[in-house]
């Protein structure tokens, strides 16, 4: 498939752009219907602030997407149905003695226009489009299967059809982002499996994940925290890498907010706090003594924000909860039952660890929590509490303790990360603890 280079990600893009972002400005609660509907002044402000944006630079993603639909065979009533799904009516054209044509070449004057106050000499280049034929079809599929909904949702019986001539003879990366757009104006629900083909078409693409998460209404099943669904860390352990020296009383709950927020795209709203707070649950209920787990969170959190190990599972529990009677209030809270599956494969990788890293300390320069002791409570998660939970804090304390691991320990926590589901990324985080084979080593092999 022909792609641009480098990727809108690239580009610097962290939400819609060009004529699809300018179409967001133009229904954001920021303008009323009358205004926009009334005001063709106003309607020529959002463009120009539109263009202005990274100074001036988001400028040449909206001269090209209106050049797009200029170049393209498209016919009139095409290009003022699409016009006017995306936008919601909240400003059509036609209503100001103007075809959308003109529209558009006024859009792309003003985007050039802008982008000539960086640079007098700036001639907008052709248009490059995407119509490579596999790609088309694929959403043009996805067109077809939402096309009652859509149709009904926006009342404009021609709007597939357009959108889908769009696709095959203007665009399909501005085809693609329109259909987008009118699903989210017209809150079109689209189901799980639909959507995970949207993010991984908005993957190839080089969108950032915005442009097809945001604002669309998706049918999440339930929150499920046996499925992760994540690539990297989750619940308290991702915590604890997120804790640092800088954590104070006064912004602990925050900082705990934005990991219980943090939920993957392709999580269930909710997933990131569901996963937190049932480690937290597990060890706040566990049998382990209060010293222990003050000792445990410090030396898996770098001994960042001291004080009673269970206090501070409480103040997680608490955030985490909140967040779920915000985004999930259907979802019911249970103290998970003890685990057992997997904990003598990981308590051998916690003895042999412990040997590796005897005589170290966490934080050696601020209250020393020494390697034993952390080790200690470790054995104590996976043989009480959960292995997959412990071998997760396991890999914490070495990044923590800056451990030398060797090569067949590394395919050991990978077989094991595989074996409790973790994402791709998970356990790659402790690759750069291997320590290199010798030459002798290298030459025996």
């Amino acid at each position: 498939m022909p792609q641009k280079s480098p990727s809108y990600v690239e580009r610097g893009y962290s939400g819609d752009f060009g004529l699809t972002g300018l179409t967001e400005q133009l229904c954001s609660p920021d303008h009323s219907a009358t205004d926009l509907a009334t005001d063709f002044p106003a309607a020529l402000a959002v463009v120009a602030r539109s263009a202005d944006g990274s100074d001036g630079e988001e400028a040449v993603e909206l001269g090209e997407d209106a050049r797009r639909l200029l170049d393209g065979p498209l016919s009139e009533g095409d290009l003022h149905t699409v016009w006017l799904a995306v936008t919601g009516r909240m400003f059509d054209p036609a209503g100001h003695g103007m075809d959308i044509r003109t529209w558009l070449r006024t859009v792309s004057d003003l985007a050039t226009d802008r982008l000539r106050q960086n640079r007098r000499s700036y001639v907008p280049p052709p248009v490059r489009p995407v119509r490579d034929e596999g790609l088309c079809g694929e959403i043009v599929a996805e067109i077809q299967g939402l096309a009652t909904e859509l149709t009904a949702a926006a009342g404009l019986p021609d709007l597939a059809a357009g959108l889908e001539r769009v696709v095959t003879l203007a665009d399909a990366d501005l085809g693609f982002r329109l259909l987008l757009r009118a699903l989210k104006v017209h809150s079109v629900q689209v189901p799980k499996e639909r959507y995970d083909r949207f993010r991984e078409l908005g993957e190839r693409l080089g969108y950032p994940v915005a442009v097809v998460r945001d604002g669309l209404t998706v049918d999440w099943p339930p929150i499920d925290t046996t499925r992760r669904d994540t690539e990297g860390d989750f619940g308290l352990s991702r915590l604890a890498g997120n804790a640092h020296q800088d954590w104070r009383e006064s912004t602990a709950r925050r900082e705990v907010r934005r990991v219980a927020d943090a939920d993957e795209p392709g999580q269930s709203p909710g997933t990131a706090a569901a996963l937190l707070l049932e480690d937290t649950l597990r060890l706040l209920h566990s049998p382990l003594s209060d010293a222990t787990i003050t000792t445990l969170w410090l030396a898996v959190s770098d001994a960042a924000l001291r004080g009673d190990g269970r206090d501070r599972l409480r103040l997680i529990a608490d955030v985490c909860e909140e967040q779920l009677r915000e985004v999930a209030p259907g979802y019911t809270v249970v103290v998970p039952p003890v685990r057992t599956e997997g904990a003598d494969s990981v308590m051998r990788e916690v003895r042999e660890a412990a040997l590796a890293v005897k005589g170290g300390a966490v934080s050696p320069h601020w209250q020393p929590i020494p390697a034993e002791e952390a080790m200690a409570a470790l054995k104590q998660v996976v043989g009480r509490v959960d292995p997959d939970l412990g071998f997760r804090l396991l890999l914490r304390v070495l990044r923590a303790l800056s451990a030398r691991i060797t090569r067949g320990q590394y395919e050991r926590y990978e077989a094991l990360g595989e074996r409790f589901g973790f994402g791709e990324y998970h356990v790659y985080e402790v690759e750069q603890l291997v320590r290199p084979e010798n030459s002798a080593t290298r030459s025996r092999g």
